[in-house]
């Protein structure tokens, strides 16, 4: 593939959003069209182990048959498909169930040097053995912070933890060779455990002492520097003869995607892997929050890495060409639906009002500090900017008629809370009473944008986890009509007051000048300030 000897994609089909077989199908196709070569599931639990029935239970997980299914389309097309699991954090999936409560260390980490966790890993690798072509496993191992700190260090008392990861590391790696696999793993957990002691010491440990037969995956798509990447990379190569590289193609904060942002990140990561001889790589499409924006929004970045890895020169007049060659629609109509996020004129940047907006509390008011006096206009107008390409047809209609009827709710919403704070506060009981028409069509539009995104999700996904976007979206729903309700009672004389509606408001975020986008992609904390879930975690 150009650059790279593997270019690909991973998935995430764990955050609610399990890519269903005949959609993922088409995708499969749209990236063999664009010659791609490896596509990575990330499934934390949603995949089937027959050994163990409670693993991904309810969660809309793979049947063995059907990743059979799957892998055999991939072959067809010339792609391998790759298994991307957890076998140590992340796995937050299983902590509710009484089978698997004894072998978490604390938080989603698995206890390790526990014989039940090594049955669990086994049972899990023996079912992956069963269903994929492919002999390379992603093992995971990210963001176990926790490690040892739990239940771990009551049974076992402090351990160095760079040691015990290594440890734990060897264990699974023996898995995975028993089965034929050949391993690869996020490289974050070494750096993190290294980063007290002396960097070069630690790194020296990790070469020796990791399994030879382990690939190192350096991930990182934050940054727009050549220099950064290649830092990182060059640090990860002394680490490991074998680097991959994973960037992103940011569909994981919010309903709309980040194309023009995973396009300058794509960029740079691409020049410094380049210039340092990385020649496996692939895009992450995560789903943080609950997965709202659908796969199929960043196509253009996903078209965009694969034109690079050919050519590092490629234009944009040539790039229009190939994505309508690769996927049948128009490049410029697709890229738009990054245009949610950005209210403004400036550069395209990692904000999201399109979610927070969605979600802010008209009464509460906790993101009211952010809201321009433009935003209704803007929405307003991107409303009609969708309907158009809704009602141009195509494949990827649902996903600008979704777009449409969010912008159309949020052209009646964003501001709504200003507006009735500052009449409420003015004691403006006309003004007040003209809103209650206001509240009325915003509920209309949320039902219409409830429809459209229902649409939106089945047409990519299983049902499961939809359940998560229904209650959140009732629950904005009563909240609606609940402020409607009491601004009438208020207005009828049968209440004295609002005292949400009497508060000083404070910044949302006070690093940001009022009437400024930020970023905020926390639904639990988006809704309400008020304690709707303490952070799931195992106490001993």
């Amino acid at each position: 593939m150009g650059q790279f000897e593997t270019l690909g994609v991973m998935i995430d089909c764990s955050r609610n959003a399990v890519m269903k077989p005949s959609a993922l199908k088409d995708f499969i196709d749209k990236l063999a069209n664009m010659g791609y070569n490896s596509l990575q599931l990330y499934t934390e639990d949603t995949y089937e182990v027959p050994k163990e029935p409670y693993f991904g239970y309810l969660r809309g997980r793979y049947s063995q048959a059907e990743i059979r299914e799957m892998d055999a389309h991939c072959r067809q097309r010339g792609i391998e498909l790759i298994p991307c699991i957890q076998t140590l954090a992340h796995l937050n999936g299983l902590v509710r169930w009484d089978p698997y409560r004894a072998i978490f260390d604390c938080h989603d980490i698995l206890l390790v040097e526990e014989e039940r966790t090594y049955e669990l890993i086994d049972h899990m690798i023996a079912s992956l053995a069963e269903c994929y072509t492919s002999r390379r496993v992603h093992i995971g191992m990210d963001e176990a912070f926790m490690l040892g700190l739990g239940k771990y260090r009551k049974l076992h008392g402090h351990t160095d933890r760079l040691t015990l990861m290594l440890r734990h590391l060897s264990r699974v790696c023996e898995i995975c060779e028993r089965y034929g696999f050949t391993p690869m793993m996020w490289h974050d957990m070494f750096f993190k455990l290294i980063s007290d002691t002396d960097e070069e010491a630690g790194i020296e440990l990790v070469r020796k002492l990791k399994p030879k037969s382990l690939d190192l995956v350096y991930w990182d798509y934050y940054s727009t520097s050549v220099a950064n990447y290649e830092t990182k990379i060059r640090r990860n190569q002394a680490m490991s003869d074998n680097v991959w590289f994973a960037g992103g193609a940011w569909a994981w904060m919010g309903f709309a995607p980040y194309n023009h942002y995973s396009m300058e990140t794509t960029r740079a990561a691409f020049e410094a892997c380049r210039s340092n001889g990385v020649k496996h790589a692939f895009l992450t499409i995560w789903g943080d929050d609950g997965h709202e924006c659908p796969k199929c929004a960043v196509l253009p970045a996903l078209a965009y890495a694969a034109a690079l890895a050919e050519n590092p020169d490629v234009t944009e007049a040539e790039l229009r060409e190939k994505f309508a060659a690769w996927t049948g629609e128009n490049y410029d109509d697709c890229l738009s639906l990054d245009l949610p996020n950005r209210p403004g004129d400036g550069p395209f940047k990692i904000e999201t009002p399109s979610k927070y907006l969605f979600y802010n509390d008209p009464l509460l008011g906790i993101f009211d500090s952010t809201v321009s006096p433009t935003d209704a206009a803007f929405y307003e107008g991107l409303a009609g900017h969708f309907t158009a390409l809704t009602d141009k047809g195509g494949a990827f209609a649902y996903m600008y008629r979704a777009s449409a009827c969010l912008c159309r709710f949020l052209s009646l919403k964003a501001d709504l809370g200003v507006r009735t704070r500052a009449a409420y506060q003015a004691k403006e009981k006309p003004k007040l009473a003209a809103l209650l028409p206001v509240y009325d069509r915003a509920l209309e539009a949320l039902e219409a944008f409830l429809t459209a995104f229902r649409t939106q999700w089945f047409t990519e996904n299983k049902p499961h986890g939809f359940d998560v976007q229904e209650l959140r979206i009732g629950g904005l729903k009563e909240r609606l009509r609940s402020a409607r309700a009491r601004l009438s009672e208020y207005l009828d004389g049968a209440c004295e007051g609002i005292p949400e509606l009497e508060e000083t408001l404070l910044p949302a975020n006070t690093q940001k000048a009022p009437g400024q986008p930020i970023q905020f992609n926390r639904w639990a904390q988006n809704a309400t300030v008020n304690v709707i879930s303490h952070n799931q975690m195992l106490i001993f």
